[in-house]
C-alpha cells in the first residue's frame, strides 16, 4: 500500500521558521508530482506549492519569497522550508502526490494525514 507521511509541524512565533517533510513509501514506480496544500480553520484547502517531474516549483502568491520547495528523489521525500512565518500561515499542511505503482499503471492521487502548523505569539 502506498502512503504519504508528513512531519515537521509545530508551534512557532511570528517570524520563525519550520521545515516540513513528506515521505512517500510503499511500492512506487514513479512520482509524477508532489504538492503541499494547507487548510486553515474555517477556510478552503488551498495549494501552497507544487513540484513536478520537470523539476520546477510553483508557489502561491501568499508564500512566494518565504517558502522554498525541495525534493530528494532517492528518498522519495518532499520538503517545504517555511521562513518568516505569519499568523495567517496557521493551518494543517497536507502532502499530495500523483504516483504510479508500476510502469503500466495509471497515475493515482494520494493524500497524507496532515501536520499542524501554528504561528502565534
Amino acid at each position: 500500500h502506498v502512503q504519504l507521511v508528513e512531519s515537521g509541524g509545530g508551534w512557532v512565533e511570528p517570524g520563525g521558521s519550520l521545515s516540513l517533510s513528506c515521505v512517500a513509501s510503499g511500492t512506487i514506480f514513479s512520482i509524477i508530482a508532489m504538492e503541499w496544500y494547507r487548510q486553515a480553520p474555517g477556510k478552503q484547502r488551498e495549494l501552497v506549492e507544487s513540484f513536478s517531474s520537470n523539476g520546477s516549483g510553483n508557489y502561491a502568491d501568499s508564500v512566494k519569497g518565504r517558502f522554498t520547495i525541495a525534493r530528494d528523489n532517492g528518498k522519495k521525500t518532499l520538503y517545504l522550508q517555511m521562513n518568516s512565518l505569519k499568523p495567517e500561515d496557521t493551518a494543517v499542511y497536507y502532502c499530495h502526490a500523483v504516483m504510479r505503482t508500476d510502469y503500466s499503471a495509471n497515475p493515482r492521487i494520494y493524500w497524507g494525514q496532515g501536520t499542524q502548523v501554528t504561528v502565534s505569539s
